[in-house]
């Protein structure tokens, strides 16, 4: 029988599996688009910064899948031991794993906003777009849940 901190571990897992079924699709489609992007006529003539945005977006992507997927492959992987969900170790991995993957994700989606961007509008509003993407991807995912909502408890 588990001991209730193994259940609380157990609980935690779920909560944290169920988020990133959330957030697993929206990377895999920035991904997807990102994987297109060189197939175009258009492609030859990014320019540098251009090229430097479709670079960094699309290798952030791809770590953050492969990061984001990684918990959900421990949890198959270890599956068969009964047990490896209610270790506390492998939920804080996890949680580290998804930080990281999420951390990357807000990269790819600001030099996809850079990218788009200064193709449809030029660079100088292409900079601006890009940092209020950057600020808000920290604002709303990280100063809220570890400074703001902190101050609450």
């Amino acid at each position: 029988m588990a001991s209730n901190s193994e259940t609380q571990v157990e609980d935690e897992f779920r909560s944290l599996m169920e988020g990133l079924r959330t957030t697993l699709p929206g990377v895999q489609l920035a991904t997807a688009f990102l994987l297109t992007v060189p197939m175009y006529e258009t492609y030859a003539s990014f320019t540098r910064a251009e090229r430097g945005a479709y670079y960094i977006a699309f290798s952030s992507a791809l770590l953050a899948s492969l990061l984001l997927t990684a918990p959900s492959s421990h949890q198959r992987l270890r599956s068969d031991d009964g047990v490896a969900r209610r270790h506390r170790r492998h939920l804080d991995t996890a949680v580290r794993l998804t930080v990281a993957g999420s951390a990357l994700f807000a990269v790819t989606i600001t030099a996809v906003a850079f990218l788009v961007s200064s193709i449809v509008l030029g660079t100088a509003w292409a900079v601006a777009f890009t940092v209020a993407v950057g600020f808000t991807c920290l604002w709303s995912w990280y100063y809220l849940p570890l400074v703001s909502f902190r101050r609450d408890m």
